[in-house]
């Protein structure tokens, strides 16, 4: 159990600390720039005339992504729908529009394999996992990446002793729904109540309010474009402004 400080704010009481992975404990602004303009290229080879629209729809504007856009945020399910929606608005039927989404997704995936050797952890996020470690304070990754990139990521920089646990979203439930932050939990067997979250966006932090956590912590160092958090119950810009001690 652990007291954390950030900031003007004392959590107690704290038995794990989940964290966000994509803008939180990896770096991967241009990594999902990439991604999403090469998206948005093959999807416009397919269906001519709709990338100006899926870049706008992904939040990218030249070489800057939106922090709050769905490329971001979202996962790669909801990303593929809204994108088939693009297609399908050109008078292709659904299936057929959701099929194209689904094979250019795929197709762009092979231009950045693995996906962690383009997204390294920051390294300033390592002492705070190794305090929470040495304390026995659970940690868990809960990203809106597919599980086995969670668990790439770990094996690439070398952090799976720092955690009990790394989980995808691709089971069907993703961010803000309470429901995930709970089934983390469960699974770490403590209560939200005792646990912090850590993340970049609103859809972290949401979902820890509504899941009843000890408290949401706005990470906002993971994005060249300024944005707020509104829903965090404090926000920093820095990794050692989370300071960790031992409750004994």
């Amino acid at each position: 159990m652990a007291i954390v400080r950030c900031q003007h704010l004392t959590f107690t009481n704290i038995e794990a600390v989940i964290f966000d992975k994509d803008g939180t404990l990896a770096n991967s602004e241009s990594f999902l720039i990439k991604l999403g303009q090469m998206r948005s290229h093959l999807l416009n080879l397919e269906v001519p005339g709709i990338e100006a629209s899926l870049l706008q729809m992904f939040g990218l504007v030249g070489d800057r992504l939106n922090p709050a856009g769905a490329l971001a945020v979202g996962s790669r399910r909801e990303n593929e729908i809204a994108a088939a929606a693009y297609v399908a608005a050109t008078g292709r039927d659904w299936v057929q529009s959701l099929a194209i989404a689904q094979t250019t997704f795929k197709a762009a995936d092979q231009y950045f394999q693995p996906k962690a050797d383009y997204t390294a952890i920051y390294p300033d996020a390592l002492p705070c996992l190794r305090s929470l470690k040495a304390i026995g304070v659970k940690a868990a990754i809960l990203s809106s990446d597919s599980t086995a990139n969670v668990q790439d990521f770990a094996q690439r920089y070398e952090l799976e002793p720092y955690f009990d646990l790394l989980m995808g979203t691709e089971s069907g439930l993703t961010k803000p729904d309470p429901r995930l932050l709970q089934q983390t939990c469960a699974a770490l067997e403590v209560e939200p109540a005792a646990t912090l979250v850590v993340g970049d966006s609103s859809a972290d932090l949401v979902m820890a309010r509504t899941a009843g956590a000890a408290g949401g912590i706005g990470a906002t160092w993971g994005w060249a474009e300024s944005f707020n958090l509104p829903d965090a119950d404090v926000a920093i810009a820095r990794w050692d402004e989370i300071e960790v001690l031992n409750a004994e």
